[in-house]
C-alpha cells in the first residue's frame, strides 16, 4: 500500500485485496484508518508516526480489520519514499498476514499446557500454576486443598473393551468433574486414569470433603459408551495447604498416599491425609525389600485347594494358592502383596518363582501319578501380556522337568480380552504345549462372546462374588444359570469358587454347574497333605 503525504491511499497491489477483502477502487483516496481494528490506542499511532518522521521507517506487529469485520494480526513495515531532493514524497507499507502463525502459536501453547485427550490441564501446566498459587498464598495466608483421584477398575475396562472406549471414558469423566468445580479451581490429568484438583481459597476442609462426595456420587452414575453401560468408581485422597505441606510435590505426594489408603479400605470413598499414613509408607518400603528376598529365596508357601466334580463326586483338580509370612512383617495377605508386586514391577519374577515352586512340589511328591487331577496356577495379567510369556513358561517347565498336560492356567476375564488377537495366538500355543486353560473371575469383566467362542478354553470359573449371595439374591442365581448355559453351549465346563454351604452346592447342582471349589469341601492345604486328603475323600465317597 502506498500513500501520499496526507495519508491518502494512492496504490495497492492484488495481495492487498486478497488479505483485506477490499478492492482497489474501494480504498483509493481513503486513509489507512479504513483498516483500523479499534484495538490500538491513539498513543500507539502517535508513537508510530513519530518514529516514521524521525527515522524514515517503522516496523512492528499491528492488528487490523478486514472488510468482513474479522480482526487479524499482521507484520507491517512502513518506509518513507524520498524524491531526488530528499523530501518525503510517499509512504510505502508492506505487510504480511500473521493469522496462520498466530493460530499455530496458540495451538502449540494449548498443546503444551493441556492434556490432548481430555482438554484439562496437563501435569506441566498444573505444576506451573501451582508454583504461582503457592507464592501468592504464602503472602496472603490463603488455604487450599488438593484432591488426588484414581479411577477404580479402569484397567479392567480398558483391557476388556479396548483403549478407544477407555479414552472416551476418561473424556466423559473429566467433563463430569469440570461441572462440579468453580472457575477458580484447577483440574489436571496427572497420568493414566489419575486426576488432580486444586480446590483454591477454601474456608474449611469440609469444602474438600463435600466436593469429594459429589465426585464419587457423580462418577457412580453409569456411562453409556460403545453400546455398553459401564460402571466405575473412584478413590480420592485429600491433602491441605499449608497443614500438610507448602510445596506442590509434597501436597500431591500426601494426597496420593491418602488415595491409596482409601482404595485399600474399600474404594469408592475419600480419605484425608493423616500422620499414621507415614507408618504405612514405611511399611511399603519394608514390604518391597522383604518381597524381593522372598522371591529370590522362594521363601513362601504354596497351599492347594481341591476342586470337586459335583456330578461324579470326584476330586478332579487342585488350585495352587500362595501364602507368605515375612520375618519382619508377619503374615502378609496375597490381597496386599500381589497388587503391590504388580505396581512395583515384581509380579513377573514372583509369578515365575511361584510356577517353579509348584513344579518342584509336583515332582517331589509325585503328584503326576494322578493324571486326572491337574494343578491350576493363577497367571498375572501383566505376566501374560509379556511377548515372551509362552517361551519363558515353556523354559520353566523344561527346566523343572514337568509336563504341561498336568497343569491348568487360570487367566482372568480381563486378561484374555485385553488384546484378543494376540491372546488367541498365545492360548493356541499354550494348548499345543498341553496346558488346560480356565477363565477366572468370569462375570466381572466385559467379554466379547464372538472372541470367547474362538479361544481354546476348557473352563469358565464363576467369580465368587456371585456365589456368596446366590441363595439370597435371585439375580445372582440368574447370572450363574446364564453363565452355565453359555459355557455348556461353548462346550466348556463351569467351576464355582467360594462355595461354603451345602445349600449352595445343591442349588449349583440344580443349575447344572460342573465343578465346585470352596471351604464346603476343603480349605487350602500344604502339598504334603494332599494324598491323605484324597484317600479320606475316596473312603467317604464309597460310604456315600
Amino acid at each position: 500500500m502506498i500513500t501520499d503525504l496526507h495519508s491518502r491511499i494512492v496504490h495497492v497491489n492484488p495481495a492487498f485485496e486478497i488479505v483485506t477483502g477490499y478492492t482497489r477502487d474501494e480504498v483509493i483516496g481513503h486513509t489507512p484508518k479504513i483498516l483500523q481494528s479499534g484495538i490500538h490506542h491513539l498513543e500507539f499511532y502517535q508513537s508510530m508516526w513519530k518514529k516514521l518522521r524521525e527515522q524514515g521507517e517503522w516496523k512492528g506487529e499491528i492488528w487490523n480489520r478486514r472488510k468482513n469485520g474479522e480482526i487479524y494480526s499482521e507484520w507491517l513495515s512502513i518506509t518513507a519514499v524520498n524524491d531526488s531532493n530528499g523530501e518525503i514524497q510517499n509512504y510505502c507499507g508492506i505487510f504480511s498476514d500473521l493469522s496462520d502463525r498466530k493460530s499455530a502459536e496458540e495451538e502449540l501453547k494449548k498443546m503444551a499446557l493441556t492434556d490432548s485427550l481430555t482438554g484439562v490441564s496437563n501435569r506441566y501446566d498444573f505444576t506451573e500454576r501451582m508454583l504461582h498459587l503457592m507464592n501468592t498464598s504464602e503472602r496472603y495466608k490463603i488455604s487450599h486443598s488438593f484432591l488426588f483421584l484414581d479411577l477404580d477398575r479402569f484397567k479392567q475396562i480398558n483391557d476388556s473393551l479396548g483403549h478407544e472406549v477407555g479414552d472416551q471414558l476418561l473424556m466423559e469423566v473429566s467433563q463430569r468433574i469440570r461441572i462440579l468445580i468453580k472457575n477458580k479451581d484447577i483440574i489436571a490429568r496427572y497420568g493414566g486414569d489419575e486426576f488432580v484438583i486444586a480446590l483454591t481459597a477454601i474456608q474449611h476442609p469440609r469444602e474438600a470433603a463435600q466436593l469429594a462426595e459429589k465426585i464419587i456420587d457423580m462418577l457412580e452414575q453409569p456411562f453409556h459408551l460403545a453400546g455398553e453401560e459401564i460402571y466405575i468408581s473412584t478413590s480420592i485422597g485429600i491433602s491441605l495447604y499449608p497443614n500438610d505441606g507448602k510445596t506442590t510435590d509434597e501436597l500431591l505426594r500426601k494426597a496420593d498416599k491418602a488415595m491409596y489408603f482409601a482404595k485399600q479400605n474399600g474404594r469408592s470413598q475419600y480419605s484425608f491425609f493423616f500422620d499414621d499414613l507415614k507408618t504405612a509408607t514405611k511399611r511399603l518400603v519394608v514390604l518391597e525389600s522383604e518381597l524381593r528376598k522372598a522371591i529370590e529365596t522362594k521363601s513362601f508357601t504354596m497351599l492347594y485347594q481341591p476342586k470337586v466334580n459335583i456330578k461324579t463326586d470326584r476330586i478332579i483338580g487342585l488350585e495352587a494358592l500362595i501364602r507368605w509370612e515375612s520375618d519382619k512383617l508377619g503374615i502378609v495377605s496375597p490381597s496386599e502383596f500381589i497388587p503391590f508386586a504388580e505396581e512395583n514391577g515384581l509380579i513377573i519374577p514372583l509369578s515365575e518363582a511361584i510356577i517353579e515352586k509348584v513344579c518342584g512340589e509336583f515332582i517331589r511328591l509325585e503328584l503326576g501319578k494322578r493324571a486326572d487331577m491337574p494343578i491350576s496356577i493363577n497367571v498375572s495379567s501383566i505376566h501374560f501380556q509379556q511377548h515372551s510369556f509362552v517361551s519363558s513358561l515353556k523354559a520353566i517347565f523344561e527346566k523343572m522337568n514337568c509336563q504341561p498336560s498336568f497343569f491348568e492356567l487360570e487367566l482372568t476375564e480381563g486378561t484374555i480380552m485385553a488384546n484378543a488377537a494376540e491372546t488367541s495366538m498365545k492360548l493356541k500355543e499354550l494348548k499345543q504345549l498341553g496346558f488346560r486353560i480356565s477363565v477366572d473371575d468370569f462375570g466381572t469383566g466385559y467379554s466379547s462372546l464372538s472372541y470367547l467362542s474362538r479361544f481354546p478354553l476348557d473352563y469358565l470359573k464363576i467369580d465368587k462374588s456371585f456365589i456368596t449371595t446366590i441363595l439370597s439374591a435371585k439375580e445372582n442365581e440368574y447370572i450363574v444359570d446364564a453363565v452355565v448355559q453359555l459355557a455348556h453351549s461353548l462346550h466348556l465346563e463351569v467351576i464355582a469358587e467360594g462355595v461354603e454351604a451345602v445349600e449352595q452346592v445343591e442349588l449349583l447342582q440344580t443349575l447344572g454347574c460342573d465343578i465346585v471349589q470352596g471351604y464346603v469341601f476343603g480349605k487350602p492345604m500344604p502339598a504334603e497333605d494332599i494324598s491323605h486328603y484324597i484317600e479320606i475323600w475316596n473312603i467317604k465317597r464309597q460310604e456315600r
